[in-house]
């Protein structure tokens, strides 16, 4: 048998530690990940100030979040601070941008050419969190051979052959409910793994596709729940 096919010992405990790190990794709740963007989002804001140094109770009353759930959240990715001295503010942005991948520029393809996608091509602060608007698309041939900003809206029967020139794995819908499903088809078929969904509706995806989804009358309804119990109302039969 060739020394390839005969791995050493130490070569299986390599291998298995490697396993185990994936299989902790994958452990970490979504909803960890999620608050990991915030945390960022607070650093940078800190940076901004000429901060350098901040602490877990800091970050916590900025964010109405215990400073321990922000400990044990980043203890799931490595000691990032020390006791009595706090978080180093850059190193931890360069953390966190590592850890969810935003250390590089991500080309994004958006589809939708009204109103709204016009305010989010235009929107300047993408470039600076690690996105770029790489292109932009329409249905309407009325709309084609517009300027958004520095982009040129195409014809959205160019997304397949665009999306694999430029490399794109996220794609932006905005367009009405009954052209986001047909959208979200040709995004993925395209190659699009991940999706951001400004349409009211939820759609159907591949296991593989991350959909997350921006409707402010979702979160408006959520919180008239609140302001009508603070009213004492109610609600229901």
């Amino acid at each position: 048998m060739s020394p390839q096919s005969d791995p050493s010992p130490s070569a299986n405990a390599s291998a298995s530690g490697k396993s185990s790190s994936k299989r902790a990794k994958d452990a970490i709740p979504d909803i960890v990940i999620g608050r990991l963007p915030i945390y960022l989002r607070t650093l940078q804001l800190l940076a901004e100030e000429g901060r350098e140094v901040t602490s877990s109770q800091e970050l916590g009353e900025r964010l109405g979040i215990s400073s321990a759930q922000i400990r044990k959240d980043l203890s799931h990715f490595g000691e990032f601070g020390k006791q009595g001295t706090g978080y180093n503010i850059p190193y931890l942005i360069r953390q966190l941008e590592k850890i969810l991948h935003v250390d590089r520029l991500w080309p994004v393809v958006l589809v939708g050419a009204g109103s709204l996608g016009r305010a989010i091509a235009n929107y300047q602060g993408f470039e600076s969190r690690g996105f770029r608007i790489a292109a932009v698309f329409d249905e309407d041939p009325a709309k084609v051979g517009e300027a958004v900003g520095a982009l040129t809206i195409e014809e959205a029967s160019q997304i397949p052959q665009r999306v694999q020139e430029l490399g794109a794995q996220i794609g932006i819908i905005a367009v009405p409910v009954h052209a986001a499903q047909r959208v979200a088809d040709t995004l993925i078929q395209a190659g699009i793994r991940g999706i951001l969904c400004y349409a009211p509706i939820t759609l159907k995806v591949p296991e593989y596709v991350r959909v997350e989804y921006i409707d402010p009358l979702i979160h408006l309804q959520h919180m008239t729940y609140y302001l009508g119990q603070a009213n004492g109302e109610t609600g229901g039969a």
